[in-house]
């Protein structure tokens, strides 16, 4: 088999097959067909798709931890209403405003991976027109301010998405490995429909014109006498017969090249001549190398993985909920004036600290049953892929006992089909002299049709198996090399 490196390098490069001519006939052996599914199935695309949606959601994890800067202003605000006011007896009464206000700010944040907080930097103006009787202007300034957020007994959500976000990722990738893997399966799949398809029509051409050389003959023998008018009778239902099986051949093989055609994305008058493999991969694999290589680099690995930390961040984040106290300080200059220049002229300190905090009092237990249903919850987790991962192991092994039949199983049908058609040959010529009757030639029939059929089968089940093992444990059994590609080149 091809490396998936180059299936994966002619979607990205646009290097793409051949597009068939309408109406052409194109011979496409097995490894062909999997090749224009992995570059031009619907599947593939969709698993490209999700790959990509994975990498746009890391990188959005990846830019989140980084420093930001931030621009913000209103330009600008305009206000002309009435506002109360008491004045210095008490009295109650009404104001006119009426000014122009502009803002602006620039700010650098990070996130503190340690603790969850957030510490920025920033630098502010503010412009101020008042309008009417003693017009002026005003201006404040805040050359630099550094600002801290921090949660108290939160949870540090940056800390747990640093811990979850990866093996995400990673589980994205290990998913597109094994899901064109499983495109391939959808190929192979397919590709033996059809090569079943025209195995049959072949076979009841074959029949058929079988049938019709025997009833001749059959014909010349019932008026010489030599066979009864049962015998003649049979050869003409066997005749009927394979008209049928022949209309009923023709039929199934247009809906087997349609829909392989269909999956390849092929033209719709395309005839598709599929050939029988030739070879097959002979490796040797055995259940413990498999289940090495499978938790290695297998989706599933990561999967357990994520749930399991998603499970834990769940419970952190009920216990965090319990009480909330949140810090906020934040220590610069600032400085006022009725010019620009005078603003940032005579700076004063400007501090603030602001600790919020909320206890609950009497919750009648609503907190406390919140951490107990995520603790509840990430046991269910914790039995669910335990039994997860058991059935897991079950699969892989039941599958590596089948692939490793499989190799006699193909032997064995292969050398029957052999047979089974040099007795057929053998008892047509026999039945020709007069030697069988119409029912050990029938039975030589159908033992033939038969074995034919179950070698193609075995043939098909050992390419089924041995690409569900490289789509379970990501191994390229025939190159001895994992089933990789480079990411970055497919994602540009």
């Amino acid at each position: 088999m091809r490396n998936l490196v180059l299936y994966i390098l002619l979607v990205n490069s646009l290097i793409f097959l051949p597009a068939p001519v309408r109406g052409e006939v194109i011979t496409m052996d097995l490894d062909e067909a999997i090749m224009r599914a992995r570059v031009n199935s619907v599947d593939a695309a969709v698993a490209l798709d999700k790959l990509r949606t994975a990498w746009w959601e890391y990188r959005y994890y990846r830019a989140d931890l980084l420093p930001e800067i931030g621009f913000k202003a209103t330009v600008p605000a305009y206000y002309k209403q009435y506002s109360s006011y008491i004045d210095a007896d008490g009295n109650p009464t009404f104001v006119p405003n009426n000014y122009l206000q502009i803002n602006g700010e620039f700010s650098l944040t990070q996130k503190i991976w340690l603790t969850g907080g957030e510490v920025s930097l920033s630098t502010s103006v503010d412009y101020l027109r008042q309008f009417g009787d003693g017009a002026y202007n005003r201006f404040m300034s805040i050359p630099v301010a550094l600002s801290l957020r921090q949660p108290i007994f939160g949870v540090n959500d940056v800390k747990w998405n640093r811990r979850i976000e990866p093996v995400k990722y990673s589980e994205a990738k290990a998913r597109f490995l094994s899901e064109t893997e499983e495109v391939a399966m959808q190929a192979i799949a397919k590709y033996f429909n059809l090569l079943m398809a025209r195995e049959n029509r072949d076979i009841a051409e074959q029949n058929l014109q079988n049938a019709s050389q025997l009833y001749t003959v059959a014909q010349e023998k019932r008026k010489m006498g030599s066979i009864s008018g049962n015998d003649l009778l049979q050869m003409e239902l066997n005749l009927l017969e394979a008209q049928s099986a022949m209309t009923d051949s023709e039929s199934e093989l247009r809906a087997c090249m349609f829909a392989l055609r269909s999956f390849l994305n092929l033209g719709d008058d395309v005839e598709i001549q599929p050939a029988i493999p030739s070879e097959v991969p002979k490796v040797n694999v055995s259940f413990d190398s498999a289940l090495e290589k499978a938790l290695l680099n297998n989706a599933h690995t990561a999967n357990l993985k994520r749930r399991r930390l998603e499970a834990d961040y769940a419970v952190a984040q009920a216990k965090g909920d319990m009480r909330n106290i949140s810090l906020f300080a934040q220590v610069g200059y600032s400085g006022t004036d009725h010019n620009i220049a005078g603003a940032y002229s005579d700076l004063r300190d400007n501090q603030l600290v602001q600790i919020g905090f909320e206890i609950p009092i009497l919750d009648w237990g609503k907190r406390k049953g919140k951490v107990k249903v995520a603790e509840s919850n990430r046991k269910v987790v914790e039995s669910t892929l335990q039994r997860e991962n058991q059935e897991f192991e079950q699969n892989l092994f039941i599958l590596v006992e089948r692939f490793g039949n499989q190799d006699n199983q193909l032997a064995i049908s292969r050398r029957a089909d052999e047979i089974a058609s040099k007795r057929y040959s053998t008892n047509v010529e026999t039945f020709l002299i007069g030697r069988i009757s119409t029912l050990d030639l029938n039975d030589s029939r159908v033992n033939k049709d038969a074995a034919r059929r179950d070698y193609v089968n075995q043939l098909y089940l050992y390419w089924s198996y041995y690409y569900q093992l490289r789509a379970l444990t990501l191994w390229d059994y025939a190159a001895d090399a994992p089933v990789d590609i480079d990411f970055d080149t497919i994602l540009k």
